[in-house]
């Protein structure tokens, strides 16, 4: 694991300037070995394989004919953007990709000039591309200038409807643009919808590719003699439901499909489009997600997210856990709640395994809807289900909630519809970094009338707060649940909802109370243990509920202990802040109780392991216990934390 591949002329390039005097031989060449070296650095690191191996071919064409970083490449999503980074001065570094103090494993501007507009969330590059456009028209960066602006979009992230916004206005302003769909025929799950058919539709005849690609959008970029004939042969084809229409109506040339894998191809593309392009213009290539190495091409979501693996078996390298991920408790509490409750029905955005839903579909798939990339329609999809009479669980990543977020207010909150919202990836969850953290969601959920916000501790209380949500018809309700494994702890085979507002003491103590809300029980728990040997025994308790509090539990706790700590796994605004506005309203800071609440910093936090980012963020149980010792004014026994 880990072998270098031999690379004599990828060696030679350490910016794209050095692909310039390449032949078109040596380009295909150099293609070759940016696979080899994609597979052998993600063999070492983990992260997005398949993407970034689909797309080979074409990123060493577009350094070839383009001339970054003065011609912006913007990748959508930016899985796919590995090969990139090692043709852009990061290939010395490939192998810290998504490590701590390492390259991030998408698109960054802090990181290089070459990387133009960061990406971790999908559909953004039109509307970042089309606004650099913009930008270069109006002379926004004279000092180094705007060239031409490149988006790069999966099919999957054509879903969004952001995309097509960006289309329409592109359309409208009719600036020199260039987007390229790549299209895959897979996101990270197979696609949905009537995109993904209309995509399917368009190269579906493949003798009439080239009749397509003059009949369609390249009439302008063909030599004068040759425009005339290709005019006649689409009035022939207008009967016919062939490529780009959609594309057209929309304001855009569009031109293809054509092979993302045939270097000859794409270079003669590329240069014409570079040469004559004067709109928005989209090249629609067909590529392979995981091309050029069998282990991704046959794995079944073509290694979107792989761990560190052996290059020649393709064997993943992932480590023995005795308990269960909590994503994969979620999904089977779920299906035993839909055992018993026929208007249990689930809804995801694009992300079935994920998210667990996969498992839920297997067993009930007339009542489980992929809405693709699409967390806006989702929510409100969610709303009408709810609505209708269905009890709908939207599982969504925290990150990707965010999205959606009017449609939580408008059309979820200020209807008191009960739509269940599953949250995943519920606070810092690793190697994805600051962009996929789950570190605003109590904050923005638990500020809305009338939503029930909660977090489970350990994945026995997911199941119990699964069940809660589906016995929850009095408006919104939430609930959270942090990536990877349970702490192990004793299933109950029955879970039964939980008392709406009501938290649970652990364990009673004096001085000082530590109160959790979600995943950092644990934690807490520990600092404890260190704190008695100290001869300080705190009391612990588990909120459970952010919204709404446990007055009777948070009042009594402040009125029996000299100091109170809230603890959560989410940013300023959130669960202590609530608990701070409850004790401010009730004069509890005039009895002189001190209170402190341990949050995420202000700060967003690179990618690294999660107990590293965690140590970032100080919420550790070192760090708790030098809360509680710092908030009593207890000397610091160890001095490395004095």
């Amino acid at each position: 694991m880990g072998h270098k591949p031999n690379t004599p002329l990828l060696d030679k390039v350490h910016s794209p300037a050095d692909m310039k005097g390449f032949s078109d031989s040596e380009l295909r060449q150099l293609a070759n070995e940016v696979r080899s070296e994609t597979i052998s650095a993600v063999s070492v690191t983990g992260g997005h394989l398949g993407a970034g191996l689909g797309v080979v071919e074409l990123t060493v064409a577009l350094h070839a004919v383009f001339d970054a970083p003065k011609d912006r490449i913007i990748w959508d999503v930016s899985h796919q953007c590995y090969p990139h980074k090692i043709l852009t001065g990061r290939r010395d570094r490939i192998r810290t990709l998504r490590q701590k103090d390492g390259l991030s494993g998408f698109t960054k501007r802090s990181e290089s000039p070459y990387d133009p507009f960061g990406a971790a969330h999908s559909s953004t590059s039109i509307s970042a591309a089309l606004g650099f456009a913009v930008a270069r028209d109006l002379g926004g960066a004279p000092e180094h200038g705007i060239g031409d602006c490149i988006a790069v979009i999966g099919d999957g992230a054509m879903s969004a409807g952001m995309a097509y916004e960006a289309m329409n206005n592109a359309g409208h302003l009719k600036k020199r643009l260039i987007v390229i769909l790549n299209d895959n025929e897979m996101s990270i799950a197979p696609p949905v919808g009537a995109m993904s058919s209309y995509l399917s539709r368009l190269y579906a005849g493949a003798p009439f590719q080239e009749l397509k690609a003059a009949a369609k959008g390249a009439v302008s970029l063909l030599p004068e003699p040759l425009q005339e004939g290709a005019r006649r042969a689409k009035d022939m084809l207008k009967h016919m439901t062939v490529g780009g229409t959609l594309f057209e109506e929309l304001g855009f040339s569009y031109l293809g499909p054509i092979d993302g894998h045939d270097m000859e191809q794409l270079l003669a593309v590329l240069r014409t489009v570079k040469d004559r392009a004067t709109g928005p213009i989209l090249i629609h290539a067909i590529t392979k997600k995981g091309k050029g190495y069998a282990p991704a091409e046959a794995a079944r979501d073509k290694g979107h997210g792989v761990s560190k693996f052996d290059v020649v078996t393709g064997e993943q390298k992932k480590a023995a856990s005795n308990a269960p991920s909590y994503t994969k408790v979620f999904a089977e509490a779920l299906i035993k709640q839909a055992e018993k409750d026929d208007k249990v029905c689930a809804v995801t955005a694009a992300m079935p395994d994920g998210t667990g839903l996969k498992l839920f579909a297997e067993r009930y798939p007339s009542r489980c809807f992929d809405v693709g990339i699409a967390e806006q329609h989702g929510v409100t999809f969610s709303a009408g289900l709810a609505a209708g009479g269905m009890k709908p669980f939207a599982a969504i990543y925290s990150t990707f909630l965010q999205r959606g977020y009017d449609q939580v207010v408008h059309d979820v909150a200020i209807q008191r519809l009960p739509v269940r919202f599953a949250i995943d990836r519920a606070g810092l969850v690793g190697a994805d970094g600051a962009t996929h953290a789950g570190a605003f969601d109590v904050a923005y959920l638990a500020n809305l009338p009338g939503f029930v916000v909660m977090a489970a501790a350990d994945e026995a209380e997911l199941t119990r707060m699964v069940a809660t949500a589906v016995a929850h018809d009095d408006g919104p309700i939430a609930f959270r649940f942090p990536r990877g494994e349970g702490t192990g702890v004793e299933m109950p085979e029955d879970p039964q909802p939980l008392e709406i507002g009501k938290g649970r003491i652990i364990q009673d103590g004096s001085r000082v109370a530590l109160l959790s809300f979600g995943a950092r029980l644990q934690e807490v728990q520990k600092a404890a243990e260190n704190l008695a040997a100290k001869g300080i025994n705190p009391t612990i308790a588990d909120a459970r509920f952010a919204k709404p509090l446990d007055r009777e539990l948070m009042l009594q706790l402040a009125a029996n202990h000299e100091a109170l700590i809230t603890i959560e796994e989410g940013a300023i605004g959130g669960f202590g802040s609530h608990v701070a506005q409850l004790l401010a309203e009730e004069q509890v800071f005039d009895t002189g109780l001190k209170y402190r609440s341990m949050v995420l910093p202000d700060t967003f936090i690179d990618q690294a392991g999660p107990r590293d980012m965690y140590a970032v963020a100080k919420l550790n149980a070192e760090d708790i216990e030098a809360k509680v010792l710092d908030t009593l004014g207890v000397a610091q026994l160890d001095s490395k934390r004095a």
